[in-house]
């Protein structure tokens, strides 16, 4: 009998890079014995003008806009979180941010201690914060009394991406804006690997 999960992979993305390996995220989830999954994109912030002026920003939001915003029930509901950002000056986005910033009532109540949770990014240019962003919001799950779970080099796919700490792509390349088949089959290794420990931690009594 598979041990039963909830899933939230919660994200934001301007252009769609982060939403890829997000979609990929929820895909892989979504094909693990007992794992139930929700796909939630965070509340944007930026003005409608921003949005307008750049049109592979505007494409995406038309193109995403069926996708459920995440809320504080989603972060309630989950025993594993998988969270993605874009990096913005080698920290996490203030749309994300801002999510994180409301979840002080789940906090206080010790509704987010031992909940299971990794992270994924994208950056403009090779090395412009991947592995900063994702430390940084590991800032926040320490706060939160999470098990954090890294990719590490747990898999040989790892030795290809070359980033232990969570999936990322360089987005600004422009032969593969979008992730690759080497960044899709990390994200699936990280993925499958977080909901497979939460589920081994769940089945022995330990959960948010």
């Amino acid at each position: 009998m598979p041990t039963a999960v909830n899933v939230a992979i919660i994200y934001y993305s301007s252009t769609g890079t982060v939403y890829e390996l997000a979609r990929t995220a929820a895909e892989e989830a979504e094909a693990i014995d007992g794992a139930e999954v929700r796909l939630r994109k965070v509340a944007e912030l930026a003005p409608e003008g921003a949005i307008a002026s750049n049109p592979a920003w505007a494409e995406h939001v038309r193109a995403t806009k069926d996708i459920p915003v995440a809320g504080l029930e989603d972060l309630d509901w989950a025993d594993v979180v998988l969270f993605g950002t874009p990096t913005r000056y080698g920290l996490p986005t203030s749309q994300i941010k801002q999510f994180i910033d409301t979840s002080g009532p789940l906090w206080e109540s010790g509704k987010l201690v031992n909940k299971v949770v990794s992270s994924f990014t994208a950056t403009a240019t090779k090395h412009g914060g991947h592995e900063t962003t994702i430390t940084a919001l590991n800032n926040t799950f320490y706060h939160w009394g999470c098990i954090i779970v890294p990719p590490g080099y747990a898999d040989p796919i790892q030795f290809a991406t070359g980033n232990p700490y969570g999936t990322s792509h360089v987005s600004g390349t422009p032969d593969q804006p979008l992730p690759g088949q080497v960044q899709r089959d990390a994200m699936r290794f990280q993925t499958r690997r977080t909901v497979t420990i939460a589920q081994a931690l769940l089945r022995g009594g330990v959960g948010g």
